[in-house]
């Protein structure tokens, strides 16, 4: 049975399902962050409050969208750091065309598949403060790219962690849809999906 869940409502779904740090693999890139806290929340019963962020418009900066490497390099470069550290989101926001939509997808504690949609700002509002509360890092450990012409597609597995030397507790892979329009990289959307212990990453998308 698969749920889709609309922007706003999957962050206290995900906090609730996630009952000890085992589950951390099963819980969606976006939400995984929030689960964390809401982790700490049962033992401290502190929680970053969920706020609403401002993100301005900037130029992209050329190094990031000159190309296919520069762009997704900074994909992972503007959600990662430590603890206290804001985020990039306008640079972030430059990567995308607008009313960009990101598909969050995995399985629920009972095994049940979860779709997530949202746009960038509800991606950034959700996510934000977990963020920066708990520190994350993620970081991509193989690529596997096709391209015709000026569209490519994309399938980025990743290893996340809570700090450059920290373990990894989780896994997964992104795809994404990009294209060239002449002057730069553009990322059309993103779908994601961690790896869980009965649905591992397929051996042609892990590091040989």
């Amino acid at each position: 049975m698969m749920a889709i869940v609309v922007p706003g409502a999957w962050v206290a779904h995900y906090v609730e399902a996630a009952g000890s740090e085992s589950h951390m693999p099963h819980i969606s890139r976006v939400a995984l962050a929030v689960a964390v806290v809401g982790l700490a929340t049962a033992a401290s019963a502190q929680q970053p409050a969920q706020r609403h962020v401002a993100v301005p418009t900037v130029p992209a900066r050329a190094e990031d969208v000159a190309t296919l490497d520069g762009i997704i390099a900074a994909f992972y470069d503007v959600i990662s750091g430590p603890v206290g550290q804001p985020r990039q989101w306008a640079r972030d926001r430059s990567l995308y065309v607008p009313g960009v939509r990101f598909v969050s997808t995995g399985y629920g504690a009972a095994g049940d598949r979860d779709v997530h949609v949202m746009d960038h700002q509800t991606f950034v509002d959700d996510i934000d403060s977990a963020l920066v509360a708990e520190g994350f890092y993620e970081t991509e450990i193989h690529r596997v790219t096709r391209r015709v012409n000026d569209i490519a597609h994309v399938f980025s597995t990743y290893e996340m962690r809570r700090a450059p030397d920290a373990p990894v507790f989780g896994r997964g892979v992104n795809s994404i849809e990009l294209f060239w329009d002449g002057t730069r990289w553009w990322i059309a959307g993103a779908v994601w999906i961690d790896e869980a212990p009965d649905h591992p990453i397929p051996a042609d998308l892990l590091p040989r």
